[in-house]
């Protein structure tokens, strides 16, 4: 039974009727209650406050069943991890802990304001929505496949943002000495100045300051380029992944790999003369994280592997 339980409320199996309608009604769900944590702040809505409680008593006691399912059938989710073990670590994880925190706002609703400002959670139980569909999938995917280049960039950003708002401190100190009363001060005119068009609030005076602030502004359209054309690339990259992967190779029977290593006859060899020894054709030469084109001149290094394709290998999986 609980496994059975798992299969409904974790997997999203489009073939499965009873989990295809657990993941159609818990969406429902979610939408509803963040639907009613929104429509409480208007007023002008106070008559339907009632009707607006009932559904979020109802929506909370649905996700409390829903994550006292999910911490029976944890091991399931782990399943090399004792239970206890297997449920702490749900408990801990990404979905566990904003279960959690979607349900203690509703039971301290009215004690202190940090469990009131837990509301905002709720709004999180829309990753759960996302993964159920392969196109927000790719989300997900693409800012994995690129956080280092998006960390590095945001380092980039950061550096200038701190470099902008010392500047500017330096040459409008004096000036204004209430808007850039420190170097923490000119913070906001630098975020403002390099991520938006700024908001006018805070602005330079002096004939200094003005330049310094075109030359931010114009300095901010390169850097947010930077994280931009990283995120895109990566949606184009995933995109053409996805695209051609329905797509059927006609000579993929033909292609192997081999692992170049000492006792092999292959190593300090050039593709070229692999090529001409064995008739086979070189794809492609994984080295470590490089992907190297089989140009002729190249060397076959000790752990290289070397993607190719040959009819021996058909006539070897024939036999």
């Amino acid at each position: 039974m609980r496994k059975r339980i798992f299969n409904i409320i974790q997997i999203g199996n489009k073939d499965d009727m009873a989990s295809r309608m657990f993941d159609i009604g818990l969406t429902v769900v979610i939408l509803l209650n963040i639907l009613v944590t929104f429509m409480e702040t208007f007023n002008e809505l106070s008559d339907l406050f009632p009707v607006f409680k009932v559904i979020e008593i109802v929506t909370v006691v649905i996700f409390c069943i829903e994550y006292v399912l999910r911490i029976l059938t944890a091991d399931y989710l782990y399943p090399g991890e004792s239970h206890l073990k297997a449920r702490l670590h749900f408990l801990r994880s990404f979905d566990g802990v904003v279960d959690l925190l979607t349900i203690l706002p509703f039971v301290f609703l009215s004690g202190f304001i940090a469990f009131r400002i837990l509301r905002i959670f709720r709004i999180f139980h829309l990753f759960r929505i996302n993964a159920q569909y392969d196109s927000f999938n790719v989300i997900t995917l693409v800012l994995k496949d690129k956080w280092k280049q998006i960390g590095s960039s945001i380092v980039i950003i950061i550096v200038i943002m701190l470099a902008a708002s010392l500047g500017m401190y330096s040459v409008e100190h004096n000036a204004q000495s209430e808007a850039f009363a420190n170097a923490f001060s000119g913070m906001w005119w630098s975020v403002s100045a390099l991520l938006t068009v700024g908001y006018g609030d805070v602005y330079p005076i002096t004939v200094v300051g003005k330049i310094m602030g075109i030359l931010i502004a114009f300095l901010g359209v390169g850097v947010v380029a930077i994280p931009t054309g990283i995120i895109s690339a990566g949606f184009v990259e995933q995109f053409r992944l996805r695209s051609n992967s329905d797509k059927k190779l006609p000579d993929a029977e033909g292609i192997g790999e081999i692992v170049v290593a000492d006792e092999r006859t292959l190593l300090g060899k050039r593709v070229a003369e692999l090529t001409d020894a064995e008739a086979v054709d070189v794809i492609l030469v994984i080295r470590g994280e490089l992907r190297l084109l089989p140009t002729d001149s190249l060397i076959l290094q000790k752990g290289d592997v070397v993607i190719l394709r040959s009819d021996r290998i058909v006539k070897k999986k024939a036999k």
